[in-house]
């Protein structure tokens, strides 16, 4: 089994805002361009979410993010994400980054597991450069 664990932290700072950057773009474009996302059942993607972090949390400790069995999962994730707007591999990758960066997010995310964040980030790191390029 690959170590993959702080692939993320072991990007170059250029890359990580760059990422920052595109999330920031795209997610302001989409709201502006949906009426904050009003084609998007909320609560429904709320559910969802939850229903994945309860989901994923038990995989963590057991499991590499770069993992068949977690890329797999994340395919899920990816789709979620997507109903707001489908983030090209930058942005999706900012995203993580925004769940790592925001205290709220993190705290949100930790909950689940106390290494969801890095989990998740490492998780949509390998996501996004195996299918998003």
């Amino acid at each position: 089994m690959h170590d993959t664990m702080g692939l993320l932290q072991q990007a170059s700072p250029e890359y990580l805002g760059q990422c920052r950057a595109a999330q920031r773009a795209e997610q302001a474009q989409s709201l502006a361009s949906t009426n904050n996302w009003a084609h998007v059942d909320k609560a429904q993607a709320h559910a969802d979410f939850d229903a994945f972090y309860k989901e994923l949390a038990p995989l963590i400790d057991a499991n590499e993010p770069a993992s068949p069995a977690i890329q797999a999962l994340m395919a899920r994730h990816y789709a979620i994400a997507s109903r707001f707007y489908a983030p090209s591999s930058d942005a999706y990758v900012g995203t993580a980054l925004f769940y790592e960066d925001n205290a709220d997010m993190k705290a949100f995310h930790n909950g689940y597991h106390p290494r969801m964040v890095e989990f998740l980030g490492d998780a949509v790191y390998a996501y996004a450069r195996e299918h998003l390029r």
